[in-house]
């Protein structure tokens, strides 16, 4: 048995180990300086107890031959194979980054625009992949590498198969090769695999960065994979009713059931993101991207500012091959008001998706063609800045008065009814303290798979001042928004946050409303447990009482 690995180990007398980064059943994934060439890589070493897995190690030299074989910007490169006192190593590219499971599990789920960036790039490798007669089979989140600067990288082809059939499979029949979660129906059914298995598995992972989980999900993993065998994919649109139909559209095809309806191919799903970024996912032109998916756009930088250099930064997964990786939040009751429809998507919507005919063809190139006018229209005549104002540019004159708060209204944009127990409301103005304005009881604190759920406070005119809010429970997380003219629909819309904060205890609190706004959105961003929910939906946000004094009040 070969000993264990410690810092200063010089692997195949050129490697020298640094600290370890990342570990998994079988192997464990060391930061290391290239004595050679002076520069940093990563070294995924076979664990020790392995050293004489015969299967192991024949799939531990596959992944580096497979990988070493791929050639794309989205793929993790392979630098070396080193063999040193009876242990394996596989020497490749360091990425001083993060997995996409560690930032959905930060964020829980993210933008459009950076989740159609995540697709493009791993689309591009997944076709380099297939190029070369590859399957990955095991795409999830936690295979999926984010450097701070947008760069999107796929790695662990440790369980990948080629389609020629010249290797044997190294598996049994019966097991299930991947993880459960993100298993195409026909890994589930053990059928015959090409590249559109892949394609299934990135559209399962391209939903829950939307939606904030995967919409199959069972009891056990054998559930889990057979959900998917059995129904289809609830309709995204109801989970993220603002996201363009073009991009849901996409989506549901690439979860199609049968392989023969998905795209056929990593550059057909990365075209089709491509057009649908060309087009604008909110709406507004986002402006031109190069076919590699690289260049990351500017509403995504936002969320990859996150992304700081890690101190152990993942440059593979830290779970096994076919291990399932944490759980999705718990879904509420049906009778605690989901946010999500358990309907199949609507075959209609699965058809659009694949149906061009020379008409739409020609209207979408009409309407690229309007909003890249618009764009260059829209740069000669902007300010150089892009970002959204706190508030909008208003004609109505800052009140001289006192103001005061005239309507609150629930304020749940990703909800399907856009409210959250309205008819509470009232009470965060009556001066009771015994009465509270709660939201639904949740199966998480992040309140399902929503960004968050609020109120809207109404001033009787646009002022500044300090806006008070007694905190029910706790821990809490909110952000509080300004705005001046018509109430947004969405939470993008309102600008950057005035003031963002968060506390272990219940209370109130005090935000400064430093912009002239007649409307003020408090954003909550998670909720806490609460006595008056069940076991199995403990979380819920509850506010007391609120209050606004404007900076003009006497």
């Amino acid at each position: 048995m070969s000993p264990s690995l410690v810092p200063n180990t010089l692997i195949g007398a050129r490697y020298r180990l640094v600290r370890r980064i990342g570990q998994g059943g079988m192997a464990e994934v060391w930061l290391a300086k290239d004595t050679s060439l002076d520069r940093d890589v990563a070294v995924k070493v076979m664990r020790a107890h392995h050293d004489n897995d015969h299967v192991g190690n024949e799939r531990f030299r596959r992944e580096a031959k497979a990988s070493a074989a791929l050639s794309s910007p989205n793929i993790v490169t392979v630098y070396d194979v080193v063999e040193d006192a009876g242990r394996q190593a596989v020497v490749m590219e360091y990425i001083n980054g993060q997995s996409l499971r560690e930032l959905l599990d930060k964020r829980h789920r993210i933008s459009p625009s950076l989740t159609v960036h995540i697709g493009m790039a791993v689309a591009t490798a997944l076709d380099a992949a297939h190029a070369k007669d590859l399957v990955h089979r095991d795409i999830k989140p936690a295979n999926i590498l984010i450097t701070p600067a947008g760069r999107v990288l796929l790695t662990d082809f440790g369980i990948a198969k080629t389609l020629s059939g010249n290797e044997s499979d190294l598996t049994n029949d019966n097991i299930m090769m991947g993880t459960a979660k993100y298993l195409s129906p026909e890994q589930v059914s053990g059928k015959k695999l090409d590249g559109r298995a892949d394609l299934y598995s990135l559209g399962l992972v391209l939903y829950e960065c939307l939606a904030g989980r995967v919409p199959f999900v069972g009891g056990t993993d054998v559930e889990t994979a057979l959900a998917r065998v059995q129904g289809d994919a609830p309709d995204i649109l109801k989970i993220r009713p603002t996201l363009q139909p073009l991009v849901a559209n996409i989506i549901h095809q690439m979860l199609a059931r049968d392989p023969e309806q998905r795209q056929p191919s990593g550059e057909a799903v990365r075209a089709a993101l491509y057009r649908a970024r060309e087009i604008g996912l909110d709406g507004t032109p986002t402006g031109l991207t190069p076919p590699d998916g690289n260049a990351v756009p500017e509403s995504a930088r936002e969320i990859l500012r996150d992304l700081e250099p890690a101190t152990s930064p993942t440059t593979t997964p830290t779970t096994i091959p076919g291990e399932p990786v944490i759980s999705n939040p718990t879904p509420r009751t049906k009778t605690e008001r989901s946010t999500s429809s358990s309907r199949p998507v609507n075959k209609a919507l699965e058809k659009r998706a694949h149906r061009i005919t020379p008409t739409s063809m020609l209207a979408a190139a009409v309407v690229i063609g309007v909003v890249l006018a618009g764009v260059v229209l829209w740069r000669s005549v902007s300010s150089p800045s892009t970002k959204t104002p706190v508030a909008s540019a208003s004609t109505t004159p800052v009140a001289t008065g006192p103001v005061n708060i005239v309507n609150v209204s629930s304020y749940d944009p990703d909800g399907d009814d856009n409210s959250e127990n309205d008819d509470l409301i009232p009470n965060l103005r009556d001066g009771k303290s015994g009465t509270q304005w709660r939201t639904v009881c949740y199966g998480n604190n992040h309140f399902g798979s929503k960004d968050g759920v609020g109120f809207v406070a109404e001033l009787s005119g646009r002022s500044t001042g300090t806006l008070s809010v007694d905190f029910g429970y706790a821990p809490w997380e909110v952000d509080v928004y300004g705005y001046s003219d018509s109430l947004p629909s969405k939470v993008d819309s309102w600008g950057p946050a005035l003031a963002r904060s968060t506390s272990e205890n219940p209370g109130e609190a005090t935000f400064t409303i430093s912009t002239p706004s007649q409307y003020i959105l408090v954003y909550l961003r998670s909720a806490a447990r609460s006595p008056q929910c069940s076991t199995k939906n403990p979380f819920q946000g509850v506010i007391n009482d609120i209050s606004f004094v404007s900076a003009s009040a006497p």
